[in-house]
């Protein structure tokens, strides 16, 4: 077994009303619109799988589950930073994918359809509370952090999230949500779905 550390910013959107029941009900609760569309970003500030090096490179992870989550069913696909070359591919496929370990191997549990992995230039940036992912003709997104009042120094949180991407999780509003991959379509820009952002730490 390979041996592998990513750590850097994440964060996603998704179609629930703010704020989302999924992850307050251990992902039992329905849906708010009866089923979940959720795309998230993994930017990996520092990483590595063996020897090679995966500083400064992504992947996105585009779910939809017919209704709550923990009951299954879930269709995920993966975008994988175009900028990787074919060992990086190999390693990130490899760990979003959950084929060594690593949170994402429990995720796969739930999965019914694997709707592949595809390679395309993937932007990520963030300043303060705001957050944005482009991925240009599939996903466009962004998000602002919910602040308790309006001089707060930091979002509020959720603690003891039981989510991949790690425990205590920003709350966050969804400035926009464009989808348009692996089958899902998906828009809104009402201001009025979920978002969260975390940083994150993997390993395998």
């Amino acid at each position: 077994m390979a041996e592998w550390r990513i750590e850097g910013d994440w964060f996603e959107t998704c179609n629930c009303d703010y704020l989302c029941p999924c992850i307050i009900t251990q992902m039992k609760a329905q849906p708010t619109h009866g089923e979940c569309i959720v795309a998230g970003i993994y930017h990996i500030r520092d990483g590595h799988f063996d020897d090679i090096t995966l500083d400064g490179l992504s992947f996105v992870t585009v779910i939809r589950t017919p209704g709550p989550m923990a009951e299954g069913g879930w269709t995920v696909g993966v975008i994988i930073d175009d900028r990787a070359d074919a060992g990086q591919r190999d390693a990130l496929s490899r760990i979003a994918t959950g084929k060594v370990g690593g949170p994402a191997a429990r995720l796969e549990l739930l999965t019914s359809e694997f709707a592949g992995i595809e390679f395309h230039p993937i932007a990520y940036e963030q300043s303060g509370f705001t957050r944005s992912l482009s991925v240009p003709g599939m996903v466009e997104q962004g998000a602002e952090g919910a602040l308790g009042t309006p001089d707060s120094k930091e979002p509020l949180y959720l603690d003891n999230a039981p989510h991949p991407a790690g425990s205590r999780l920003a709350l966050a509003h969804a400035t926009s949500s464009h989808l348009h991959a692996f089958g899902l379509d998906w828009d809104d820009d009402s201001g009025a779905n979920n978002a969260h952002f975390t940083e994150f730490a993997w390993a395998g």
